[in-house]
């Protein structure tokens, strides 16, 4: 369904209309295009900020660790002792690169964290005299919540938590030899038990943000699964109601003729009568209520009022400025055919013999961008509470037809009070549940029309 336009101002000749609807408004929703929503949060998106995330801390530490790391080459071997900062350096390039392109993050994580277990393991034996206390604390001391949190991100969680524990203690343990700078026990555990604490945090929002992001991207498929059986659904309902509604309009009327039939003028009517509700149905088997065409609303009200000009009774037809407003072709097809019912019902039911009745159609636009149609007389009126439940005039050939196309019916009637129908779309949203009570046509609330069908003594039937 088309979005509404914005309401004519009163410059363009449209009026605001205060009616009573009694549709719900749900079905509105299952007419519109599908659109795939815009997810708020998402797996692939927690993966790309966190790696991005380590990335840029992994680079801010590196650049902190790179004095510490060039005063400490002297009491490095020669060789080793550049290859394994560059080799580390590398690895967090490709961190970098990976989480900018969002290839291969895994990989390169996964990389920077073996790379600096080996280098951690190491550390003492790349040293030019291991008997010599380091001065300060090893390079390597920099970098371990940034191993943390790319095993964090590469690893499975189990794996990840057992790695996180594993560095602190494995730096504690070098720590106290007189390569990681002698230090007391006391002081290694504390450190240790910092780079611990502050790598299971890390870790515990990283799972935490996972599995919030694998629920919503659950309830989002399972909502969406949910979403394409409702518009299944809604779409075989609407298929069901058209062919109802064909079957009641066409089809009874054809077999009546063909019973009544007394001559041969009569027989080949029938016929072509027969032929005609084949087509409808046919037509009726290949429309589709997801059709986007659309037409001017103009194109429709001709349409409307042309047939209430060849109706034996005349309707006295009111008809204000509609714009630029256009409707969706199935659509327009529902609110025609109502429309055409309704009249044809207030032609057969309003009335007694010798009783004068009037009848009106108004056709106009409303606040939603859309149309309001009106048929109305002064006819007898009906009780809904005597209507019989196998008439399908209103309730099938009017209220769900339009009902299926995104619009709404209500209906204002009373016993000698006459009848007003009013067919309206789109659908207002938030329509409250009707009443049923019998009152003048100035006074009525709406009526119910999924649980009530016509008698014949008004238009509704």
């Amino acid at each position: 369904m088309r979005a509404p336009r914005p309401a004519p101002s009163p410059g363009d000749g449209g009026t605001v209309r205060s009616v009573a609807f009694g549709a719900h408004p749900i079905e509105v929703e299952l007419l519109g295009k599908a659109r795939h929503p815009r997810k708020p949060i998402s797996r692939a998106q927690i993966e790309t900020v966190v790696s991005r995330s380590v990335a840029g801390v992994g680079v801010v530490f590196a650049l902190q660790a790179l004095p510490v790391m060039v005063d400490q080459l002297q009491v490095r071997l020669p060789a080793v002792g550049v290859i394994g900062p560059v080799i580390l350096a590398v690895a967090l390039g490709f961190v970098v690169l990976a989480t900018t392109f969002k290839v291969g993050i895994k990989t390169a994580t996964g990389s920077v964290a073996l790379i600096y277990l080996l280098a951690l393991m190491a550390w003492p034996f790349l040293m030019r005299d291991p008997e010599q206390v380091l001065d300060g604390v090893p390079w390597l001391w920099f970098l371990c919540t940034v191993a943390t949190s790319c095993a964090a991100i590469a690893f499975p969680l189990f794996w990840a938590a057992g790695y996180t524990l594993a560095i602190p203690v494995l730096y504690g343990v070098l720590r106290v030899t007189p390569s990681g700078g002698g230090a007391d026990g006391l002081l290694a555990s504390l450190d240790a038990v910092y780079a611990m604490l502050l790598g299971l945090v890390v870790l515990i929002i990283i799972a935490m943000l996972r599995q919030a992001a694998a629920t919503v991207d659950a309830a989002q498929l399972n909502a969406l699964d949910r979403y394409a059986l409702a518009v299944r659904q809604h779409a075989t309902e609407s298929e069901r109601v058209e062919v109802d509604s064909i079957v009641h309009d066409t089809v009874l009327a054809t077999l009546l003729s063909a019973a009544g039939a007394r001559n041969a003028t009569a027989a080949r009517l029938a016929a072509v009568m027969a032929r005609n509700s084949l087509d409808r149905l046919e037509e009726a088997g290949s429309a589709s209520v997801s059709d986007e065409t659309v037409i001017p609303f103009e194109v429709l009200s001709r349409r409307i009022r042309d047939a209430a000009a060849a109706i034996a009774s005349s309707f006295v037809v009111t008809e204000q400025d509609l714009g630029a407003a256009t409707v969706p072709v199935h659509a327009a097809e529902a609110l025609y055919s109502a429309s055409v019912q309704a009249m044809v019902n207030s032609l057969e039911h309003a009335g007694t013999a010798g009783a004068a009745v009037a009848r009106t159609l108004t056709m106009g636009p409303n606040a939603r961008g859309g149309c309001t149609i009106e048929i109305a007389d002064t006819g007898v009126g009906f009780d809904p509470a005597l209507v019989p439940s196998e008439r399908l005039g209103l309730r099938v050939s009017i209220q769900e037809r339009v009902t299926s196309a995104g619009g709404s019916v209500a209906v204002h009637t009373g016993v000698g009070r006459g009848t007003r129908i009013v067919i309206d779309w789109p659908r207002p949203a938030g329509a409250a549940d009707p009443l049923v009570g019998l009152f003048s046509p100035e006074e009525l609330p709406v009526l119910p029309l999924a649980d009530a069908a016509p008698t014949d003594a008004g238009p509704t039937a």
